[in-house]
């Protein structure tokens, strides 16, 4: 798994590897509209993104401890 720590902000690989910067532009663009933030990284001919979102909200289930 790769993780890249920018600016004290942890983001993590999406897993794919892009052929081209438009293929990876378009999937950037993707995960902008689902509410994450994204890097864009080129290594060799392939294109990389990382990913992160911030909870919104958390739930926590059951009773607490008495």
């Amino acid at each position: 798994m790769r993780v890249k720590i920018v600016e004290r902000k942890k983001f993590m690989w999406d897993g794919n590897e892009y052929k081209t910067e438009e293929e990876a532009k378009d999937a950037m663009l993707k995960y902008k509209s689902d509410g994450f933030e994204v890097l864009m990284e080129k290594g060799g001919d392939k294109y990389y993104l990382y990913t992160r979102r911030v909870a919104a909200q958390v739930v926590v289930e059951g009773t607490p401890p008495v």
